[in-house]
C-alpha cells in the first residue's frame, strides 16, 4: 500500500536545513588561534561550508560585532555575496547586540535583515583614535629620536605634538573610506532607506528607529524566522570549526613559546578594545 497516497507530504518528507554561521566579536585582522577577532581568514571556510549546502535555500548569518577594521569588514561582506551569486543561495542577517559600523557593513551582505527591538544598529562611519604622549614623555625626561627618509614617515606620532597637515590628511582618508561604506549601504538597502539626515552621520539606533529609517527589514530571531519562512519542521544547523585542544577552531597542538605568548597579548588586548568598542554603544 502506498501511504504517500493519504498522507500527502507527511511521509518521507525531509525537513529544510539552513546552515547558521555565527560572526561575533570585533573586526580585525586575524591575530593566531587564540584570537576572538573576525576576519575573512577566519569565517572564509565556515561560509564555504555554509554556503556548500546544495539542499538549502539560504544561508543565516547571525551577527553581534560592534565594528572594527573596513578592510576586513568589506573583505567578509564580498566574500558572501560572491558566495550567495555562485550558489544561488538567498542570505538572511539576524542581528543579536550590536551591528554597529562595521558590524553593519556585515549585515548588508544580507537579503533581508532582522534584528531585536533592543538591538543596536548602525554607526555608517569611520573613527581613528589615539593617545599623545608628548607631554608625558617630557615629564619623565625622556627624549624623542627619529630618524626618517620621508617627511611624512611620522606623521601623526603620539609621541609628537599634532600638526594639522597631519589631521587634514587624516581626515581625508576618512571621508573616502566613509564614501565607499555609504556607496554599499545604497547600493544594497536602496530605495528602502529613509530621508532620515543622520543616516551616513556615524549615528546609531535601535532596532526599532532602524526599521523606521529602512536599515533593517524586521524584528524576529533566528529559530522563529526560519520556521516561518521554510516550516515548522524547519531546522537550523550550525557551522562550526573543529575545536583543538585549546578550544579553538584550527588548532591541534599546544604551543608556549614566543608566539603563543605574543598571541595572548594580541588576544588581551583586542578584547580590552572591543569591551570598549561596545562600551561606546552602552553594550
Amino acid at each position: 500500500m502506498n501511504l504517500r497516497k493519504y498522507l500527502p507530504g507527511k511521509l518521507g518528507k525531509k525537513s529544510v536545513t539552513i546552515p547558521v554561521v555565527r560572526l561575533s566579536g570585533a573586526i580585525a585582522a586575524s591575530g593566531g588561534p587564540l584570537s576572538k577577532t573576525l576576519s575573512l581568514a577566519g569565517i572564509a571556510p565556515l561560509l564555504e561550508k555554509a554556503f556548500g549546502n546544495k539542499k538549502a535555500p539560504a544561508v543565516a548569518l547571525v551577527i553581534n560585532s560592534p565594528g572594527g577594521s573596513p578592510v576586513q569588514s568589506r573583505l567578509m561582506y564580498q566574500r558572501i555575496r560572491e558566495l550567495a551569486d555562485e550558489n544561488e543561495k538567498q542570505v538572511l542577517v539576524f542581528v543579536e547586540d550590536v551591528a554597529a559600523s562595521g558590524g553593519y557593513m556585515l549585515a548588508i551582505a544580507g537579503d533581508e535583515i532582522f534584528v531585536d527591538e533592543t538591538s543596536i544598529v548602525g554607526s555608517i562611519g569611520v573613527v581613528s583614535a589615539s593617545f599623545g604622549f608628548n607631554k608625558a614623555i617630557e615629564k619623565l625626561g625622556v627624549e624623542r629620536r627619529v630618524y626618517t627618509a620621508g617627511k611624512n614617515k611620522v606623521s601623526l606620532d603620539p609621541f609628537q605634538p599634532e600638526k594639522k597637515a597631519d589631521i587634514d590628511y587624516l581626515k581625508k582618508l576618512q571621508l573616502e573610506i566613509h564614501q565607499v561604506f555609504i556607496d554599499m549601504v545604497e547600493a544594497r538597502r536602496g530605495a528602502k532607506l529613509s530621508d532620515d539626515p543622520d543616516i551616513f552621520t556615524g549615528k546609531f539606533w535601535t532596532g526599532i528607529r532602524a526599521k523606521e529609517i529602512g536599515l533593517v527589514d524586521g524584528f524576529g530571531h533566528v529559530g522563529t524566522i526560519i520556521k516561518q519562512r521554510f516550516g515548522k519542521d524547519a531546522e537550523l544547523k550550525l557551522i562550526s570549526q573543529k575545536k583543538g585542544l585549546l578550544g579553538r577552531g584550527g588548532t591541534s597542538g599546544v604551543s608556549f613559546g614566543a608566539d603563543a605568548a605574543a598571541t595572548f597579548v594580541d588576544t588581551s588586548i583586542m578584547t580590552a578594545e572591543e569591551k570598549a568598542m561596545r562600551a561606546r554603544y552602552g553594550l
